[in-house]
């Protein structure tokens, strides 16, 4: 009971703001659940606030259409990818290791296709649909890139990383880790995982790792052990 009287009720307006923010986040969730499942055409807003546990007409007093809910998560995949994944030592101070560097980016590149797959596929969704709501991202994502075709680069000049073309070491990386999210049925499968069960991600990651530290001409952190399936 004294825990209970010297609580501090929240104001109205708190509440009424904290109320609003669960709402969106479901509404988000179910959102990246139908356009992950069904593309941009096949999902509908009222499976959309079915699945948040609105009505139509309660989704809609929370956002204009689906066309501004699908470019919004579009943008959040993007964003997230070019915050999250950046890579650099300041211009006027010591060379990044590339060595930890790419092991860094492949471990969080993989974690995001781990832990955010529906936000992934919704992405790869769009771009084998030809991309045409990409359009107003892609220049940030062509900066974003060339930054690290330049620091990529730099280690090249400085004989820190064998010659190759940076932009395709870029993409192979995104190849080899966004596959476990496009393709996490399969790779179940593969595994011999139940349909739900979590995927072991240090084995996976140590092994892209090396992958791509031996293509640059850099030693592997160590020896990947085999990924077993459970008997």
């Amino acid at each position: 009971m004294l825990a209970e009287a010297d609580a501090e009720p929240q104001a109205p307006g708190q509440r009424a703001r904290a109320g609003r923010e669960r709402t969106l986040a479901a509404i988000r969730a179910a959102a990246i659940v139908e356009f992950s499942q069904h593309g941009f055409k096949g999902a509908s807003t009222q499976a959309i606030a079915e699945r948040a546990g609105l009505t139509k007409p309660q989704l809609h007093y929370y956002i204009q259409g689906k066309d501004e809910l699908y470019e919004e998560l579009l943008g959040s995949v993007l964003q997230g990818w070019s915050s999250a994944f950046v890579f650099d030592a300041p211009a006027d101070g010591p060379a990044a290791d590339p060595r930890q560097v790419l092991a860094e980016y492949v471990r969080r590149k993989l974690d995001y296709a781990l832990d955010q797959p529906g936000l992934s596929r919704i992405f790869t969704s769009e771009v084998l649909s030809g991309g045409r709501k990409l359009g107003r991202y892609w220049p940030e994502a062509l900066r974003s890139t060339q930054h690290k075709v330049e620091v990529i680069e730099r280690w090249m000049a400085a004989g820190l990383v064998r010659p190759l073309d940076a932009r395709v070491l870029l993409m192979q990386i995104w190849g080899m880790t966004q596959h476990y999210a496009d393709y996490g049925v399969q790779v179940r499968v593969m595994l011999g995982l139940p349909p739900d069960a979590p995927i072991e991600r240090a084995p996976i990651a140590l092994q892209i790792t090396n992958f791509v530290l031996m293509g640059c001409g850099l030693a592997p952190l160590q020896d990947s052990p085999p990924l077993s399936a459970p008997v």
